[in-house]
Parts: C-alpha cells; structure tokens; sequence
C-alpha cells in the first residue's frame, strides 16, 4: 500500500466491533464512509442529473469504463474537460476497469451465471481473453475493440475519475480451481502493468485501486489478497463471483475481509442488496456499488423494509390501486412526500417515464439513508442492534 495524500487520503473516525465510519479524501472532495455509490454507467444515474444526485446526498458515483470506451470513447469525454465535466458532476469520481465487462463477454452475465449456463452475455461478441488483454467485437457496431492494463489506465485517465480500478479478470464460480489460479495470478501480473502505466502517464491526483480476486477458494483468495495488500496502490477492492447464493458470498466475504489491512479504504464490488450490504459493513468494509436501485427502479420496485420479499415493493401489482399510502411511510424522498403509491403503480404500469425517475429517487435515498443511518449507529457504538432492527423490518431511518 502505497500513502499518498494528493491521491487520496483515508481516516478512521470511529468504531463499533469490526464495522468502521471514516472518510475518504479525494481531488473533488471527501466521502463519508460506509456509504452506497449509484452507478452512472453511461455517464447517468438513470432518470436524473448530478444537482439530482448530489442532492440525495451523495458524494461519489461510479462510470463504466467498459460502456464509455465503446461510446461515446474517451476522447470525446476527454475534449470536455473528462466525466466531470462531461456530464456535470463536482463531486468524487470512480471508474471500474473493464473487467467483470469482459467475465460477461466470456462467460454471460451473473444471471446466466447463476444459472451455471456459461452462456455469452448477449452482447452478440466473443471475447478473447490472452496475457495482453482482451480483444473483442463492439456490441454498438461490430468494430474490433481491445482493452489491456494499460488501454484501461489510459481510458481512466481520460475519464478524469479520482479512483480508478485496476484491470482485472472476474472468473464465474463454475470455473474449475486450475483456471481460477490461473485466472488470478494473470490479474496480478496485469496489475504490475496497472501500476507501472499508472505511474507513468497517470493523472497526478488520481488513486489506484487493486482487486482481490480468487474465486470461492480460501486459499486463493489469501494469495490475492497478500499481493494486492503488498503493492503500490492507494486501496483495496474486492472483486470475483463470490459463489452460487448468499450463503457462500457471505462466507468468501468473512474469509477475505480479515485478510485486508486495517488501514486500507476497502470497497466491495456489485453488491447492494440491503442485507448483503450490511453484512459487508460489519466486516469493516467502507464502499458498496450495486445496480439493484436503479434496475429495480426499471422493473416499477421500489425498496421498502420487508425482508420477507427480499425488500422489494412490485409496484406493478394491482393490488395498490387506491392506496393513498406513500412508498415507505416516513421516506424523505420526493416520491414518498409528493405522491402515492396508487398514483406511482399507475405510471409505472401505464410505462411512463415518470415512474421510473421517482422510483430511483426513492431507491437512492433509501439506500442512503441506510448507510448514513449505519456511520451513525457505529459511531453510537449500536450498529449491531442497528442492523438486527433493518434485517428484522424497520426502516432504515427509523430503526
């Protein structure tokens, strides 16, 4: 690990057990951890614009390397200014790699993966995966595209996002241990490369995250997590397909996160769902990035404190014809003060717009109102009774 403080910074300001409230300081300003970072995948959190977003409260946000090479291309975004400037957004930064866009290519995606298909992922592409990257057709117009270690940097560079992510490989969990191993050294060897071209040509105050990877094998994920902890990067996230349900994500959770020095700012990649992120908060885990919030906001469900339907409201059932209720009773959001439920299940069966934007700006705020509820609640010294009240049904803001 490398201390840098033009690249970033990173206080731990209180605990309760394992879980820890801190900040991270970064070129466009601090993040106030754990926190929930929407994902701005095309250069949007779907439906609203950065004032929006910065309004919830927010303080990062997350691009998609993989869907901003292929379009619009870095040199369009770099021409203003980079994605701050593109699409008007002052605050903190965070750009993935590429690679768990390249385990979708090669594998399908976590859907198909779920279900132990292996299929492609739909994007009418294959992918090929050697030492120097991974070369594949673009999904936009068939064009032969190739992203490596440094193409990644390169592109993050050009993203002006203050955390970039090392480039790496996301192997599914059906893929056998040899290739796993193999998987995962290769991700070390391309993170020397990160490191090198980082170091280089990299933007003076941009930070350099690694992944951990390694798959559901404990020894693998222990190698892994030694080398990137070992090397001269600014923080800690953990990647890879964390098994085939809850039960074994949480237990490759509980094996990895001990591994991470204390110090280090850790964030845990694509995983949102309400429990899961309080799971990762009780291991000392600081940032959480999921496309739940907003993907449910497509499908008309909204989050709401019932664990017996996974926290899922379905909007688009019948039965809340009528019903004068908000969303969530005590939900600061704009959909929960303005509207009803009987008037949001009608948009967003009627499939207007409209529904889906006040849908995300409920989501959002629930799940920041859960992490800000959580830092709270270490620095009280009650997270755990804190997290036993949301598990058990409560609102986050009310438990």
């Amino acid at each position: 690990m490398r201390e840098d403080p033009r690249r970033l910074t990173f206080a731990i300001e209180a605990r309760d057990g394992t879980a820890r409230a801190g900040t991270i300081g970064t070129a466009h300003g601090p993040i106030e951890t754990p926190t929930f970072i929407p994902l701005a995948t095309k250069g949007s959190v779907r439906g609203l614009d950065g004032d929006e977003v910065a309004a919830l409260g927010y303080q990062l946000i997350l691009g998609n390397t993989y869907h901003l090479f292929v379009n619009p291309g870095p040199e369009r975004i770099a021409a203003a200014g980079d994605l701050h400037g593109f699409m008007n957004w002052n605050r903190a930064l965070i750009t993935d790699s590429g690679g768990f866009q390249v385990f979708s290519l090669a594998h399908g995606g976590v859907a198909n993966e779920v279900k132990g298909s292996g299929r492609s992922g739909g994007h009418d592409s294959s992918v090929e995966i050697t030492e120097e990257g991974a070369r594949f057709s673009s999904p936009r117009d068939g064009r032969e595209l190739f992203i490596s270690p440094e193409v990644s940097m390169e592109v993050q560079a050009a993203l002006g996002a203050d955390i970039a992510l090392a480039f790496d490989e996301c192997t599914p969990f059906h893929a056998d241990r040899d290739y796993t191993a193999r998987s995962t050294e290769r991700t070390h060897r391309w993170l020397d490369r990160c490191i090198a071209w980082h170091d280089e040509n990299g933007p003076e105050r941009q930070a350099l995250f690694g992944i951990v990877q390694g798959g559901t094998h404990a020894d693998l994920r222990r190698e892994s997590a030694e080398f990137i902890s070992a090397a001269d990067v600014d923080g800690l996230a953990i990647g890879g397909t964390l098994g085939r349900d809850k039960e074994e994500m949480a237990a490759v959770l509980a094996m990895t996160a001990p591994l991470l020095p204390e110090a280090a700012a850790k964030h845990l990649l694509g995983i949102g769902e309400v429990d899961d992120l309080l799971g990762g908060i009780a291991l000392g885990l600081d940032v959480f990035d999921c496309a739940v919030p907003t993907r449910l906001a497509r499908h008309g469900v909204a989050l709401a404190p019932s664990p017996e339907t996974r926290w899922r409201l379905d909007l688009r059932k019948g039965r809340w014809v009528g019903d004068k209720g908000p969303l969530v009773e005590g939900c600061p959001c704009p959909a929960c003060t303005r509207h009803t439920r009987d008037y949001i299940s009608y948009l967003s069966r009627a499939e207007e717009l409209t529904a889906v934007r006040l849908i995300v700006l409920h989501n959002l705020t629930y799940m920041r109102e859960l992490t800000t509820h959580a830092r709270r609640a270490i620095q009280e010294g009650r997270f755990e009774a804190y997290r036993a009240a949301v598990l058990g049904g409560a609102a986050p803001w009310g438990a």
